[in-house]
């Protein structure tokens, strides 16, 4: 099945809807409730006029492209106007006032420059 140029995977329909980006677990039920179709349903058993209904709903919120845009045009524009969140967008760091000295692994890229011990391993013989 494929909605909005994004193939869904076998799955149940729940977690194969939160495959697009944009919809997330919440989002996804709520389809599921509104086109009245078994959330554990697999994704390949679903029929025409099911995925015509899914479809019909999906398209009615912004996903994929157009929100990747926009989210992206929202941080250009606070760093345009140079805004603290912009500055920080632009620096690669946490913008929502987490901590820097540790567990910023993930705004930074993982970054582990910390050494060990600094004593080499020796090979046993």
């Amino acid at each position: 099945m494929r909605i909005s140029g994004i193939t869904l995977p076998n799955k149940h329909v729940v977690f194969a809807l939160t495959a697009l980006y944009g919809i997330g677990n919440a989002r996804a039920i709520y389809i599921c409730e509104q086109t009245k179709i078994d959330p554990m349903k697999k994704a390949d058993d679903l029929t025409a006029e099911e995925e015509n209904e899914i479809r019909r709903i999906v398209e009615t919120y912004k996903l994929e492209g157009d929100l990747k845009r926009e989210v992206a045009g929202n941080i250009k524009r606070l760093k345009d106007i140079g805004a603290y969140r912009g500055t920080r967008h632009s620096k690669r760091l946490p913008a929502r006032g987490q901590r820097t000295k540790t567990n910023s692994r993930t705004v930074r890229g993982n970054v582990r420059k910390t050494m060990g011990s600094g004593r080499r391993k020796v090979e046993k013989t």
